[in-house]
C-alpha cells in the first residue's frame, strides 16, 4: 500500500473538526467586521477634522477685490453705485445668519445718493469709529477704524424684520473721497 493514499475512517464517519478551522473562521469574521468598522471610524474623524479646518480657513478668508455679484447686492440690499472704486467684498454664511462685507470709495454726492437708496440720509450718521460696523464685524475682514488722524461716522439701518440689517461706517477724512464700509446681515427665521 502507498503511504500517500488517504485512509478512510472506520464506519464512513467524518473526522472531527479541527480547532484550526474555527480560528480561521473567527479570523475571517473579525476581518470582515472590524476592518470596515475601523475605516468608518477613521473617516468620521477625518471628516470632522476637515470641517473644523474649513471653518478655520473661512474665518481667515480675506476680502476679494472685485464687485459682488448683482444677485448678492440684491439679496443683501446693498445699493452700491456703479461708479464706486476700490471695491472689495467678503461673504460669510451659516445656518442662522449670512453677511456680506463690502467696501468702496465714492464721491460726496454719490454718498448722499447711496444713503438715500439705502433708505436713510447723511443726517443719520453718528460720529465715532464704532457707530456703524461693529468691532467684531470689522475684525473679521481686517478693517481698522481706530487709526489716528481719521474721522468716521456710521449708522445701523434695517427697513423691517424681513430686510437685512445694514451696518454702515464712512471714513469721512476731509482730504479724500469717502470710503464706505457696509456689513449687511440676513437672519434666517424658521417657518
Amino acid at each position: 500500500m502507498d503511504d500517500r493514499t488517504p485512509t478512510t475512517p472506520p464506519g464512513g464517519q467524518r473526522p472531527p473538526h479541527r480547532p484550526r478551522h474555527r480560528i480561521v473562521t473567527l479570523l475571517i469574521v473579525v476581518l470582515l467586521i472590524a476592518v470596515p468598522a475601523g475605516f468608518l471610524v477613521k473617516a468620521a474623524f477625518v471628516s470632522r477634522d476637515s470641517g473644523e479646518e474649513k471653518q478655520r480657513e473661512a474665518a481667515l478668508s480675506d476680502l476679494t477685490w472685485e464687485r459682488p455679484s448683482k444677485a448678492d447686492l440684491r439679496i443683501y440690499d446693498v445699493p452700491m453705485p456703479k461708479s464706486a472704486s476700490y471695491v472689495a467684498h467678503y461673504e460669510a454664511n451659516s445656518w442662522k445668519t449670512s453677511s456680506l462685507h463690502v467696501q468702496f470709495r465714492i464721491t460726496d454726492e454719490k454718498l448722499d445718493k447711496f444713503l438715500h437708496n439705502v433708505g436713510t440720509n447723511g443726517s443719520q450718521l453718528r460720529t465715532g469709529a464704532w457707530s456703524g460696523v461693529s468691532e467684531a464685524q470689522a475684525e473679521r475682514v481686517g478693517w481698522e477704524f481706530g487709526k489716528s488722524g481719521r474721522s468716521y461716522a456710521g449708522l445701523v439701518y434695517q427697513e423691517s424684520q424681513q430686510h437685512p440689517e445694514l451696518q454702515i461706517t464712512v471714513d469721512t477724512t476731509a482730504e479724500e473721497r469717502p470710503r464706505v464700509y457696509v456689513v449687511s446681515t440676513v437672519r434666517f427665521t424658521g417657518p
